[in-house]
């Protein structure tokens, strides 16, 4: 590479990043997950037993990747870690699951729920109704929604030119909106709590009984899996920020600091809202709300609270929490391709960096064009389904590369070696084989997905050989 290419900046502290942790993690899932989790479980205590145990195993692997994030100052996270202990194999297959699945499509659901908070919020007007049936093999229909979509593809195109104009501005406006949602939470727990006056947790007790007594131990434990994994998707996105390690200054450091406290003050959060949530409404109300279109919980609590300056407080706090996430992940995933370019394992103009800004202007703007195209199809519903699953097969490698590297004494820092990775790989087992057996067609629409990666990874190790040769 020519000596005089730009580089990216060693410039962001540890503030910044313990709040980019938090503000990958808080989008919509804590206001509207509570609805379908009560559905599978009907029962309070229980409900909040899947957020905090989530919550734990979230920890687990935090606890997993701080260890790992003291192995390497390079960009890319999760691509690096895997690539240098396991090789470029399994390195490529996570940058390619992380491209179409993990990351885009996440940011295309993120960029899709603001732009419905904000089409509703200011009740914009639909838009191209009269093309809403066009549609390419019966499953992609680009004009519905016409407008929703619009407003999240502009939405998307302004935080990438906004990335695109200096790391320190990305971080300067993550910390904002990260500290926004913070203060709204906290808004929400008040309510629940001086709602409730004391009274106990919300918990439908008919169905409570029914959920522990009348049904089969497997079925009660499968439900409660499934539920959980409503609180994951709410939780997933505390490894992102070891996608930056190469733009925070002392990043052995810093980053292992920030994923560990950045989880514990999201999950703290997650687990007092959902216990206030539930002085308002009890879980038979919640799981009655998950079978309507276009409810969100925690508007539903905000509503019965404070009538409609409720609704439209918590319908702007979504808006905001949603584009504060979308930012974060725009921020955060464009490096992961950046270095795999780098190395050689990607399109190559995604290793540019721009000269002025010194940022992935390449890497940035092509995660905005599949994310758009996501948004387009409507099919990242579909593949957000597959997320989860696929995002705890590498999450798993993540805790195995912990072991492996301990036993190679080539990891001096690890967090209570070996009983948190091989809880945390446990887990992952757990949660992978019952996604199989609850959602077996997404899960397998991901493994097929996953796939496609290998012949791709031979294309990439040709070119690379080849350049390498030149």
């Amino acid at each position: 590479m020519d000596k005089k290419e730009p580089s990216l900046l060693q410039v962001l502290g540890l503030g910044t990043a313990i709040l980019l942790v938090a503000g990958n993690m808080i989008g919509s899932g804590v206001f509207k997950k509570i609805a379908p989790m009560s559905a599978e479980l009907m029962d309070g205590t229980l409900i909040l037993l899947a957020w905090i145990t989530a919550g734990v195993i979230t920890m687990l692997g935090a606890f997993s990747f701080a260890s790992l994030a003291t192995t390497t100052k390079e960009a890319g996270g999760q691509f690096q870690y895997l690539k240098n202990v396991f090789g470029d194999f399994f390195g490529f297959m996570y940058g390619w699951s992380f491209f179409t699945v993990i990351s885009t499509a996440s940011i295309a659901s993120m960029a899709y729920v603001f732009a419905q908070s904000l089409t509703a919020l200011f009740s914009l007007p639909p838009i191209l109704g009269a093309y809403a049936d066009i549609n390419i093999a019966g499953v992609i229909f680009p004009f519905k929604n016409a407008t929703v979509k619009i407003v999240a593809i502009s939405a998307l195109l302004f935080l990438t030119l906004f990335n695109i104009m200096g790391v320190k501005g990305g971080g300067w406006l993550s910390n904002i909106v990260t500290g926004a949602k913070i203060v709204g939470i906290l808004l929400l727990v008040a309510l629940g709590l001086s709602y409730s006056a004391g009274q106990e947790v919300a918990v439908s007790r008919e169905m409570a009984a029914f959920s522990m007594e009348e049904s089969g131990n497997f079925i009660k434990i499968s439900a409660f899996f499934a539920a959980m994994l409503g609180a994951f998707w709410a939780y997933d996105g505390w490894v992102n920020i070891t996608n930056m390690a190469s733009e925070f200054k002392n990043p052995t450091r810093n980053i292992p600091i920030a994923i560990i406290a950045g989880t514990a003050l999201t999950m703290l959060l997650y687990s007092v809202v959902n216990y206030a949530y539930l002085q308002v409404l009890t879980p038979a109300e919640f799981a009655a709300l998950s079978k309507e279109e276009g409810k969100i919980a925690a508007v539903e609590v905000a509503t019965i609270a404070l009538g409609g300056i409720g609704t439209v407080t918590i319908s702007a706090l979504i808006m905001v929490s949603t584009f504060g996430s979308t930012q974060a992940s725009t921020m955060s995933a464009a490096r992961v391709y950046y270095q795999m370019s780098k190395e050689g394992y990607f399109f190559r103009p995604f290793s540019k960096v721009h000269a002025k800004y010194r940022t992935p202007h390449v890497s940035l703007t092509g995660q905005m064009v599949w994310a758009s195209l996501l948004i387009v199809s409507g099919t990242f519903d579909q593949l957000t389904d597959m997320l989860i699953f696929a995002a705890f097969i590498f999450y798993g490698l993540g805790a195995l590369a912990v072991i492996r590297l301990k036993m190679r004494g080539e990891l001096s820092l690890t967090f209570g070696y070996p009983y948190v990775p091989l809880i945390f790989i446990g887990f992952c087992l757990v949660i992978v084989v019952n996604a199989v057996y609850t959602r077996p067609f997404e899960s397998m629409a991901g493994v097929c997905l996953m796939a496609l990666g290998a012949p791709i990874y031979l294309y990439f190790k040709k070119i690379n050989g080849a350049n390498k040769a030149e």
